[in-house]
């Protein structure tokens, strides 16, 4: 199968791309306030924020999360208050083409196209994840067939993108033949899944399969109890307890991985940057 070429990043194109997913940050942050939204960073971006300062020097995206009340709130709020003249919300309600289980803001006049995504046709652009956190059962072996669940769904939300991007015949083969079922059917499963709204211990993300290891959730917690920490030198949500959240997805967080792993983790076949884009800060 052809395959598109993936677009190299210079080392200023990278941080472009950065300070394009900090404006959008600040845009999020800037919502939440107004209508009192609790989120945090996660991921690598909780990563950076505690060993950097920021970015991870190589990280090419930006991840937020949001308990499952604040995640509905805030797309409540980013119809009214969302800058639409640069920032596009999107979901599967304003985009029926989307096929994944989680929102994402996009930076509108930009291009980025992960590798292997160029056939889909939902709407592009740079952008930032954001992930709800639901509640995950307690009793270990419910927990195990919730997340059996989940990894079902997961498959067949990616069954679209995998039909073309998988590296061999027969994964391609299996993708296509899952993607028959029909993709409002999945998303309607996963919307019945997240308003199982008991308050467990344990929350997740339902379609997206982190955290790497742990596969059955993080603590609730981690996502009730908030600090400001900083991030490029601003202030943003944060888990208080990072030391032990950082530990808990990737063990000595600290120490930074040998140099050859040090690189973009999302091809790009597609990237443009917005031109009205305010890109002197830190460039």
């Amino acid at each position: 199968m052809k395959t598109s070429k993936a677009h190299t990043f210079s080392d200023k194109e990278l941080r472009s791309l950065q300070m394009v997913l900090l404006e959008m940050l600040l845009e999020i942050d800037r919502i939440c306030k107004k209508n009192g939204i609790s989120y945090c960073l996660l991921m690598g971006t909780m990563l950076g924020a505690a060993r950097h300062s920021g970015f991870i020097p190589w990280d090419d995206d930006l991840d937020i999360a949001m308990l499952r009340p604040e995640y509905e709130k805030f797309k409540e709020a980013c119809r009214r208050d969302l800058d639409q003249s640069r920032f596009f919300y999107q979901d599967h309600t304003t985009d029926p083409h989307y096929r994944w289980g989680y929102a994402r803001i996009r930076r509108k006049d930009s291009e980025f196209v992960r590798l292997g995504q160029e056939h889909m046709k939902m709407r592009t652009g740079i952008f930032l994840d954001i992930f709800p956190m639901d509640s995950t059962p307690d009793f270990a072996p419910l927990r195990a067939l919730h997340c059996f669940y989940c990894f079902v769904l997961r498959k067949l939300l990616y069954a679209g993108s995998g039909r073309k991007s998988s590296r061999t015949a027969a994964l391609r083969t299996w993708y296509a033949f899952l993607n028959i079922v029909p993709h409002p059917w999945v998303l309607r499963r996963i919307e019945k899944l997240s308003m199982k709204r008991k308050k467990t211990k344990l929350v997740r993300i339902l379609t997206f399969p982190v955290p790497k290891g742990r596969p059955f959730g993080y603590l609730r917690k981690w996502f009730e109890d908030l600090e400001d920490i900083k991030f490029e030198g601003y202030m943003f949500s944060g888990v208080k307890d990072y030391d032990g959240f950082l530990k808990f997805q990737y063990g000595d967080y600290m120490q930074l991985p040998p140099p050859e792993q040090r690189v973009c983790c999302h091809p790009a076949a597609e990237f443009r940057l917005p031109p009205d884009a305010n890109l002197e800060q830190k460039v």
